[in-house]
């Protein structure tokens, strides 16, 4: 069982940055690969990144690369997303989740966190 808390979503403007972190706990948290998801108002949750165990492999969607950036501190049981130039339509609740194997696909994911709101204003 892996418990995951993601924090440090809020409220910027538009061309901004922030920095998400999803701290785990329970099982060894380095053995997992962990995406990022987001659901904004009225639409289905979509994947944003990916990063496998040891952080040598990342997936970014189109939406998002070369903009924002996954990595991970095993060390301290973290992931993080690091949101740069963020756009309104960033706007959504992001979501960390973890299994073994890095994934777009959410029904692959066991583990979810509850969510952190990033809300990015024009």
């Amino acid at each position: 069982q892996v418990e995951l808390v993601e924090s440090g979503g809020g409220l910027v403007q538009a061309g901004g940055s922030l920095r998400l972190s999803c701290a785990a706990s329970g099982q060894t948290f380095s053995v997992y690969a962990v995406g990022w998801f987001r659901q904004a108002p009225g639409k289905e949750r979509e994947f944003v990144a990916a990063i496998n165990w040891s952080g040598s492999s990342t997936y970014y969607s189109d939406s998002v690369k070369g903009r924002f950036a996954i990595s991970r501190d095993n060390a301290k049981n973290a992931v993080y997303l690091q949101m740069n130039s963020l756009k309104p339509e960033d706007t959504a609740v992001y979501y960390c989740a973890a299994d073994k194997m890095p994934t777009m696909r959410e029904r692959e994911y066991a583990y979810w966190g509850q969510g952190t709101q990033v809300t990015v204003s024009s």
